[in-house]
């Protein structure tokens, strides 16, 4: 389980930085930065549930979005790069500019990032740290997991109802069976990754 270890060590504003998406075949790539005001006062419940968001179900995801929301100890910022983003800059440096916006909308500017994963972006006056399998480690990671996944999914799950065939509100736009059996019965829609080797290679058939 993750812990506020770290967090506490710096002895500074510390904000976990994560993201959701880079994987899919459709829609934004979406980052999230958590910050934990007072790490030794946070609530037991917190740090006995918080955990990378791939390892908990929808419902515990949801909860634990709205309980932090309502925490008055607790900040946060989303950042998302589009699909033409995606396209026109890669997925990583998308993933970055994600990143990056997260960040700068949070209420209060941190002192120190540790960012999931390695390569990560840079940032102007703030140190920033790579963690691999950082949301194992890292609550304020962690916590940033499920605000980029519950918010992904949320878009994904909109996007669904404008694309019904494709059933992003299942599959968030990864490349399942079903979202490649409507690729060919329906075609590429404006929020696919035209970059992406699977929807480039469908776009050059036609």
């Amino acid at each position: 389980m993750p812990t506020l270890e770290i967090e506490i060590q710096h002895k500074c504003l510390v904000a976990g930085v994560d993201e959701a998406g880079r994987g899919p075949w459709a829609g934004p790539v979406v980052a999230a930065a958590a910050i934990f005001l007072d790490p030794p006062s946070l609530p037991s419940f917190f740090l006995d549930s918080i955990q990378d968001s791939k390892k908990l179900s929808k419902i515990k995801r949801e909860i634990l979005f709205h309980k932090l929301m309502d925490l008055q100890d607790f900040h946060y910022g989303l950042g998302i790069s589009s699909v033409e983003e995606i396209d026109q800059f890669n997925i990583l440096k998308a993933t970055f500019l994600a990143m990056e916006r997260a960040v700068h909308v949070l209420p209060q500017k941190p002192e120190v990032l540790l960012i999931d994963g390695k390569p990560i972006p840079s940032f102007k006056e703030i140190r920033a740290f790579p963690l691999v399998r950082g949301d194992d480690i890292s609550l304020s990671i962690a916590a940033a997991s499920i605000f980029a996944k519950v918010t992904r999914d949320k878009i994904m799950e909109e996007l669904a109802s404008e694309y019904p065939s494709y059933g992003w509100e299942k599959n968030a736009g990864y490349g399942t069976a079903e979202h490649q059996e409507a690729l060919k019965n329906y075609g590429v829609t404006p929020h696919h990754r035209k970059s992406f080797a699977p929807i480039k290679e469908l776009l050059n058939r036609v």
